[in-house]
């Protein structure tokens, strides 16, 4: 059956801290289905999710949900148990990438370059060696509860701002130098872009208010960093076994040498994200990416 028969549910929303900005992706996701001639359908996925998904009879569902109950495992798990398919990385690569700390351990078993760390549980000892750090709840995405630390009076609060989440605080040393982001298609690389904020460092504020941050793509380097760049990303999204979209979030520190900060595996698809951004300097616009997204929608998964 073509895909264009088939009843697509785009999941949106949810009840994450980031459902504000899934609810933007949803959209973006849902005119351009329907702008190809899919018979597409918004889902906002609340807790009733199953029942709807049921009840509006969908074949396959487009992910564009953020953050926890849909990026980490859990939706995708439920998608399973219904045997409806659907796009991006399955349940364990989902879990993985959206729990920093084992998602540092699985990369650095890889040999994948990532900044030393380690993790801070409520009402445990913390001895300081070395600043700056980057304070960051372990399992939350978008830049939200991230604190740069410059002084050491300053831990406290941002240990107390990333706690506020639940679970695990991950610290980790600070990497001076450029922002990147690798942006992966069915292990295909794209163009990587180079991020610089206006002011301080890519927060949430800078991440979704236009004008607050600059995006260089191509990012401006040597074929040869452009290559370690593109093959480390490759390595951390083959590590933890993502499939389907994802994008890799990379500091290159003035050795030219590269780190893996992260790995989202549903990418901000708005009109300021860069995971399209990079899809249109590979030649694909919006509409297409998107129905390329679609089209890997359940393959190695179940």
């Amino acid at each position: 059956m073509s895909l264009k028969n088939k009843r697509i549910g785009v999941l949106m929303g949810g009840i994450s801290e980031e459902r504000e900005i899934s609810l933007r992706t949803g959209t973006a996701i849902l005119k351009a289905l329907l702008e190809k001639g899919y018979k597409a359908v918004g889902i906002d996925a609340g807790r009733d999710v199953a029942g709807v998904l049921v009840k509006k009879k969908i074949d396959m569902a487009f992910l564009a949900l953020h953050g926890r109950y849909g990026e980490d495992g859990c939706m995708q798990g439920l998608l399973e148990v219904m045997a409806i398919p659907y796009t991006g990385s399955g349940v364990k690569a989902s879990a993985l990438a959206m729990d920093k700390t084992a998602a540092k351990k699985v990369m650095l078993y890889h040999g994948v370059s990532t900044p030393a760390s380690c993790i801070y549980e409520q009402g445990t000892a913390l001895k300081v060696k070395v600043l700056p750090l980057v304070v960051k709840p372990a399992c939350q995405g978008s830049a939200i509860g991230v604190s740069i630390v410059n002084k050491e009076s300053g831990i406290k609060a941002a240990l107390k701002e990333a706690s506020r989440f639940g679970g695990p605080v991950l610290i980790e040393k600070y990497i001076k130098g450029r922002e990147l982001t690798v942006s992966i298609l069915d292990g295909r690389v794209l163009p990587t872009i180079e991020i610089r904020p206006k002011k301080g460092f890519y927060d949430y504020t800078a991440k979704y208010t236009k004008g607050m941050t600059e995006f260089v793509v191509p990012a401006p380097m040597s074929k040869a960093t452009e290559k370690k760049v593109a093959r480390e990303s490759l390595k951390a999204y083959e590590a933890l076994g993502c499939a389907g979209a994802a994008r890799v979030d990379v500091m290159l520190d003035s050795k030219g040498t590269p780190f893996v900060l992260e790995v989202n595996t549903i990418p901000g698809m708005t009109e300021l994200s860069l995971f399209p951004r990079a899809a249109e300097a590979a030649g694909l616009d919006y509409a297409t990416l998107v129905e390329e997204m679609l089209k890997g929608a359940g393959l190695n998964k179940f």
